[in-house]
């Protein structure tokens, strides 16, 4: 088989995208609104964009179901304050990261909604995700408009980890991380590490 992109619907393109990009890191992207409301959301669309500066990135698509047609509240957070965190998901954590990807309305607190822990950040305004191992705060360094979707790229300017996930000289123990990976409509967890050639 093979496919000719621009004779594709745009929703059979993201499935063969979404299926053949895997794993992905799932960021989950905590913002707080002009008016202090917080927000949370996942985004699996989500990579390392730059090393030095340290740089990261998310692709935020446009609003689905009963918001179609409009902005996500990550989108609109990020632009009107210019920062965000990056919390990484464990696999114990993925009921909650899923009921915080709910089409909820722009008022709805996600943290609460999903009882999850708000806590400042140590340089930005956007709170922390407690309960996360490890959470990444980041400036925005711009926006790009790409199609139907937006490319937000943010330094990072602080990073957090829980000392027990923390092996020492920069190294992250994975195992014990497990983080949660997203395979189509589907999610991963690791299952066993190696080297290769093996």
């Amino acid at each position: 088989m093979d496919f000719n992109p621009a004779e594709l619907r745009e929703k059979e393109v993201y499935k063969l995208l979404s299926g053949s990009v895997v794993p992905r890191p799932i960021a989950w992207v905590s913002t707080i609104s002009e008016s202090g409301e917080l927000n949370l959301a996942p985004f699996s669309f989500f990579t390392v964009a730059s090393r030095n500066p340290p740089m990261l990135c998310i692709s935020v698509g446009p609003g689905v179901g009963e918001r179609e047609g409009t902005e996500k509240d990550t989108l609109v957070n990020i632009r009107s304050q210019k920062e965000f965190v990056i919390n990484v998901v464990p696999v114990e954590l993925g009921n909650p990261m899923q009921k915080s990807s709910e089409n909820l309305p722009t008022e709805i607190n996600e943290f609460q909604a999903a009882g999850l822990t708000p806590i400042d950040s140590q340089i930005v305004s956007a709170k922390r995700v407690k309960e996360a191992p490890i959470q990444m705060e980041c400036k925005l360094e711009q926006i790009i408009a790409l199609g139907t979707d937006h490319l937000i790229i943010g330094r990072m300017v602080h990073y957090h980890i829980e000392d027990e996930y923390y092996l020492g000289n920069y190294k992250i123990d994975l195992e014990k991380l497990n983080p949660l990976g997203r395979l189509a409509g589907s999610f991963s967890e690791m299952k066993g590490l190696f080297q290769l050639p093996r």
